[in-house]
């Protein structure tokens, strides 16, 4: 049975705390899978609930990547996603509005796209926040409530 959020539910998960642990950049780094290259981080909000980071990556073309934010619904096997950073690499197009794009975009969850039968992170749009991989990820974890151990001040990835 599929689990619906309402808009208030979906921007309080994204906006609840969650402290990324001491060792986070070690933890997402990404590893080598059948041509592509992927990582998953559990991580606990400050409210207990619990959350999955799923870093995902294209070994052979730069663009095609996604960085996921999924909320474990409680006592189910569900990952309900909030939100996903996707690279350059296919032509979105969103179904109720009927625009289409190709360019880097963010699935969000939508309480409006769930209601009309749709994937809870159906609905996209075109951002200019980020151009790689690595801007993805930071663009997550500075638009969905993660904070940085204290004594953190060095880049996400190494070289930046």
């Amino acid at each position: 049975m599929a689990i619906t959020l309402t808009q208030d539910e979906i921007d309080r998960l994204i906006s609840e705390p969650k402290k990324l642990p001491s060792d986070y950049r070690k933890r997402m780094t990404t590893r080598g899978k059948r041509g592509h290259r992927e990582r998953e981080l559990a991580i606990e909000g400050t409210e207990e609930s619990e959350f999955l980071v799923i870093l995902r990556e294209s070994m052979h073309n730069p663009l095609a990547f996604s960085v996921i934010l999924g909320y474990r619904v409680p006592n189910t096997n569900q990952l309900f996603r909030l939100r996903r950073y996707n690279g350059k690499s296919y032509e979105h197009t969103n179904k109720l509005e009927g625009d289409t794009f190709y360019d880097f975009h963010v699935h969000q969850a939508t309480e409006r796209y769930q209601n009309s039968g749709f994937r809870e992170d159906a609905y996209a749009k075109p951002v200019v926040t980020y151009s790689d991989f690595e801007g993805a990820v930071q663009c997550l974890i500075d638009e969905c409530g993660f904070q940085r151990p204290d004594d953190d001040n060095m880049p996400l990835f190494e070289g930046q």
